[in-house]
């Protein structure tokens, strides 16, 4: 292999991996599955080497992006399929990071991956979902998104528009700062470990909904728990077994890495907050969507 080449090569893996992050937040925010966005960004990479001439791309983010989009869109189709044999509740797998020493370098949540969002975008079809999170948390231009999903830019327009309503209908009026979501998972956490039913009470929303995904593989919640006193409830019965809670970033966002200290069961609980109450508690419990969890030790 010549000098000439090997340079070449060098420098597309570079243009390739500054990229990398946004591709996998594109795939991963279209499939809801690390482990399926992963490999979309791997697919990508190989189909941008197996090119004649990758140089004579005009815009390599651009092509990228849509490369990777469209292997999204066929994750998610394969997997839509899944799910509907999918043992209880289905969530999105978790997104764990180690808490910031310093609470002043994450100012803000990351609204483009936060767990609320991605349960709303569930509830979307594949074509409504990619237009959404190209167009509306990404930026990418409608008559790109059509190439994506093979549809006219006026329909892709149209699919944004639908998916936003359904967005806007689902997402927090008015979402909680950083501090604010820290503060009260901090206060979630002493009181289901005091066993402070009153004290739960009083941080949940009325409406609350309280979801467990355990893919049938560990013990979970056989459904959906709604109303602040039905959740406090369940979470203090649960809560009466010996745990161990660790604050965490869930998708952005503070939450926590909770083991139960009789069978080291580990769950990730992500939070969503609106108007200074906890409107939505999400469990991930299947040991197949936590095997990217830091050590927290």
């Amino acid at each position: 292999m010549g000098r000439g080449v090997r340079d070449a090569e060098e420098s597309l893996a570079r243009a390739f991996e500054a990229n990398r992050s946004r591709l996998l937040r594109v795939a991963y925010a279209t499939t809801g599955s690390l482990i399926d966005a992963e490999d979309c960004v791997q697919e990508a990479w190989l189909r941008l080497r197996g090119l004649d001439d990758p140089g004579t791309i005009r815009d390599l983010a651009a092509w990228l992006t849509t490369t990777v989009s469209r292997l999204a869109l066929d994750a998610l189709g394969s997997a839509r399929a899944r799910r509907e044999q999918y043992v209880g509740t289905w969530l999105p797998e978790p997104l764990v990071e180690a808490r910031s020493h310093d609470p002043a370098e994450r100012v803000t949540l990351d609204e483009s991956v936060s767990m609320a969002l991605l349960v709303v975008l569930e509830q979307l079809s594949p074509a409504e979902r990619t237009a959404f999170v190209l167009h509306d948390v990404f930026g990418v231009p409608f008559p790109e998104i059509a190439e994506v999903v093979g549809r006219t830019p006026t329909a892709v327009r149209q699919l944004a528009s639908r998916a936003r309503r359904h967005v806007e209908d689902g997402r927090p009026r008015t979402p909680a700062t950083a501090a604010e979501q820290r503060d009260l998972v901090e206060a979630f956490t002493a009181a289901c470990e005091a066993g402070d039913l009153p004290g739960l009470i009083a941080l949940l929303d009325p409406d609350v909904v309280l979801r467990s995904d355990g893919g049938g593989k560990v013990a979970t919640l056989p459904r959906i728990v709604r109303g602040a006193g039905r959740v406090a409830s369940a979470l203090v019965h649960y809560g009466q077994d010996p745990f161990d809670a660790r604050p965490v970033d869930v998708n952005g966002a503070p939450g926590l890495v909770i083991r139960n200290g009789d069978d080291g069961v580990v769950t990730v609980i992500a939070f969503t907050v609106d108007a200074g109450r906890i409107t939505a508690i999400d469990g991930v419990r299947n040991p197949d969507k936590l095997g990217r969890i830091p050590d927290l030790d």
